[in-house]
């Protein structure tokens, strides 16, 4: 008598990737890359952790996915500031932008690309790695916008300007996580914006 061989087990039929990648995206923007554990993921999603392996490779690949996926969130914050025609106004947009992102209703607090690379061990040197590649470019971009404006006051590096922007940016996402109101964050965008001269 032949033996049946059990067949190997899928994603289910209803399996959606990218509400499987929306899932998992909100799972590191709340707990980061190393405090969401592949389990929880698993579970989350709906499937077996074969079948995460089998949708999307190990959890570094994932996560890389998910950064990818992210871009609908951050993409569209700078999308919208890259239309201000004035450096000042790009600055501003940026910032707000930001606010809404790391504090809004819409989405967790804090920032997938700060929060997704905070205490990495040596083991995840790669998303370390590649987040930070991710916002060293989007400060080059921030500074070529800028610097296209034309509009700096005189001795003002756009360089300069694009790094501190973005350094604002990633403590607000910061003081979103440990609690700081989507106000106070507001309050912070209009003090940063007090850098450039009247008139």
């Amino acid at each position: 008598m032949a033996t049946k061989i059990p067949k190997r087990r899928g994603r289910p039929r209803n399996f959606d990737r990218d509400e499987a990648l929306d899932t998992a995206l909100k799972l590191f923007w709340r707990h980061g890359y190393e405090g969401t554990s592949i389990a929880t993921l698993a579970e989350a999603i709906g499937i077996s952790i074969p079948s995460l392996y089998l949708a999307f490779g190990n959890k570094e690949r994932l996560f890389l996915r998910v950064v990818e996926h992210y871009d609908r969130y951050g993409g569209l914050l700078y999308e919208h500031a890259f239309r201000q025609t004035s450096a000042r106004e790009i600055m501003r947009a940026v910032l707000l932008g930001e606010v809404e992102l790391v504090a809004g209703r819409e989405t967790p607090d804090g920032c997938l690309m700060v929060q997704g690379a905070l205490a990495t061990s040596p083991d995840s040197d790669t998303v370390r790695q590649a987040l930070a590649k991710l916002r060293r470019q989007a400060e080059a971009d921030v500074a070529d916008h800028i610097e296209r404006a034309g509009d700096l006051p005189k001795g003002w590096d756009a360089k300069a300007l694009a790094c501190y922007v973005i350094t604002v940016a990633s403590g607000m996402a910061v003081q979103a996580k440990s609690g700081v109101s989507r106000e106070e964050l507001l309050t912070v965008a209009d003090v940063a914006m007090l850098i450039w001269p009247d008139g």
